[in-house]
């Protein structure tokens, strides 16, 4: 049995090969290990950020390949076909962060009736909430026909409410607006329903031209714009901006419009990779960076880790709900079929109208 492996080179990201390893044989695993067979997952924007981000933020560091090239990590179900752990037996389902691939060896640890946790010593010093794997048969809120949104919008949805959180916590930080490029991006559309539910929000919705109509279809924000159209914004409004772009260019543009009525800027993810230098000498706050596994787990701690799943889960029903009138689910199967996809996720050349759910 061989892991098939989507490699990308750090340097350039376009630049992809596949590769093949092999995998222990039945009744070789050391104690503890589990081996998963990769059955589907996601890919979205988010997993691009993944990419840009993998030095800086560590992500590479989940799943280790050979020197200069990286791993993408992805959200996504999978199968245990072998297990030398007591407590897991072959044939059960997890949900969690797997690479692009088909196989994932993990040693669990931490075992739980609801998740386990992967405990190779590679992963211990990383952000727990990558390492921990959900245990779908043990899950009530499972639902088989849900397992395409839980892939697509989860773990971002998570973003979107812990940010929903952060900003509601410090007041808006005085603004009367919050801000949001990117606005078509899943993280960006989840905050964006979030923010409307509260009675005194202002949600801006900074957007290309190409996907404004779109944007303006879901009802979600208050107000819309492109990017060229920046200079427009009523910039007299004290106001925030939550920056899931990385355009440094859109982002410097909000800052010296915005100046001192720009009360806190928040960056979150980069959409817009390929523009993400040009923020130099900008006006206003100095832009903040948001890791959304420090949040999660603090508000955790905060309030318990019961009580956070159920106000998640009750945000996650509504929105889902909503989400499921505008998107289209297309399934993308086999090596050349991935490698094209992830070419035009790169590009910039996919509709945020689609979600696309990976096999190999």
């Amino acid at each position: 049995m061989s892991d098939l492996q989507f490699l990308t080179n750090k340097n350039d990201l376009a630049d992809v090969l596949w590769q093949e390893q092999d995998l222990p044989a039945e009744g070789a695993l050391a104690a503890d290990e589990v081996l998963i067979r990769i059955d589907a997952f996601a890919l979205t924007a988010n997993n691009i950020t993944y990419a840009v981000a993998g030095e800086r933020m560590s992500y590479w560091n989940f799943f280790p390949a050979q020197e200069g090239w990286g791993r993408i990590p992805v959200w996504g179900f999978g199968d245990v076909v072998a297990s030398a752990h007591a407590d897991i037996r072959v044939g059960e389902r997890l949900y969690g962060y797997f690479p692009m691939g088909s196989h994932l060896l993990i040693r669990a640890g931490d075992v739980s009736e609801r998740q386990l946790m992967d405990v190779v010593a590679h992963r211990v010093e990383l952000p727990p909430v990558y390492n921990q794997y959900m245990r779908v048969s043990n899950d009530p809120e499972h639902d088989s026909q849900g397992e395409a949104a839980q892939m697509l919008f989860r773990p971002l949805f998570m973003t979107s409410f812990i940010l929903d959180d952060f900003i509601d916590k410090n007041d808006s930080f005085g603004a009367d607006a919050v801000m949001l490029t990117s606005a078509s991006s899943k993280t960006s559309l989840g905050l964006a329903y979030l923010l409307k539910q509260r009675p005194d929000s202002h949600v801006v919705g900074i957007t290309s031209a190409g996907n404004k109509s779109f944007v303006e279809s879901l009802g979600w924000y208050h107000e819309i714009c492109t990017y060229d159209d920046i200079p427009q914004l009523n910039s007299d409004r004290p106001s925030i901006v939550v920056d899931m772009a990385g355009n440094g260019s859109a982002l410097a543009a909000i800052h010296n419009h915005f100046a001192e009525n720009l009360k806190y800027s928040c960056l979150v993810g980069a959409t817009h990779w390929e523009a993400r230098a040009g923020a130099r000498d900008m006006a206003g706050p100095k832009p903040e960076l948001f890791f959304a596994p420090t949040h999660i787990q603090n508000l955790r701690q905060d309030i318990g880790g019961r009580e956070m799943d159920l106000a998640v889960a009750d945000s996650w029903q509504s929105f889902t709900s909503d989400a499921a009138k505008w998107i289209t689910v297309h399934a993308v199967d086999g090596q050349s079929a991935v490698e094209k996809l992830y070419q035009e996720m790169l590009a910039g050349k996919v509709t945020p109208d689609s979600g696309y759910i990976l096999s190999l």
